[in-house]
């Protein structure tokens, strides 16, 4: 059989192979006791509460979503979409995939947040997940890590280190977003520079420079 041959074959092969899915994957539970945050938001006046169960190392392995003075079908869904993300997360489904996919979606409830870290959220899951991005992706760590982080280090080293920033010295403006359209680059709402707009998120813009 001739090399064009024998690779027209290994290629076939490969398409068929690749038809049969993904390998299989194993779950890695979380230990029965674990270490835990729960954090509290507010989007335009709709309370809700997010609590995160972490692995030993510190990384999410399961949340729960908790919606106050919500009926029951919406908090019914948000606890079956909690328990979607967690077994995704235990999995092996890296986080900044789902944040990456559920950052910037667009639905009601939307509004300001109160949080000046995240200013204005299109949707729950938009909050959600861009705040999980900041706190566990971005390396600004809450003050509950920072604590964490600093016994570890006095344990595992007699050498001073940097105390890391505050979590204050990460906060920036609100901004104003009026009718603002949406960033073509990565779908944040964009605000007002000028005479026309720009992404604070990516730094594009809508044809200003």
């Amino acid at each position: 059989m001739s090399q064009v041959e024998s690779a027209g074959t290994n290629g076939e092969t490969a398409r068929r192979e690749d038809l049969t899915g993904p390998p299989a994957a194993n779950r890695h539970r979380l230990p029965d006791e674990r270490a835990g945050i729960t954090h509290h938001f507010s989007i335009a006046g709709h309370e809700g509460y997010l609590t995160i169960g972490l692995y030993p190392n510190g990384q999410p392995g399961e949340i729960f979503i908790r919606m106050a003075k919500e009926g029951s079908t919406i908090a019914g869904l948000m606890e079956c979409f909690g328990t979607v993300v967690s077994v995704s997360l235990q999995h092996g489904v890296p986080l900044k995939v789902l944040c990456a996919k559920l950052s910037h979606t667009r639905f009601e409830p939307s509004g300001w947040t109160g949080n000046e870290e995240l200013g204005y959220a299109k949707s729950i899951m938009d909050y959600l997940f861009r705040w999980m991005e900041l706190r566990f992706l971005s390396g600004k760590q809450l003050p509950l890590f920072t604590q964490h982080m600093a016994i570890v280090e006095r344990q595992g080293s007699a050498e001073e280190k940097p105390v890391p920033p505050s979590a204050t010295q990460y906060l920036h403006d609100s901004y104003e977003v009026g009718d603002a359209p949406l960033c073509v680059t990565c779908g944040s709402l964009m605000v007002r520079n000028g005479s026309c707009h720009k992404c604070a998120n990516c730094g594009g813009t809508n044809g200003c420079s």
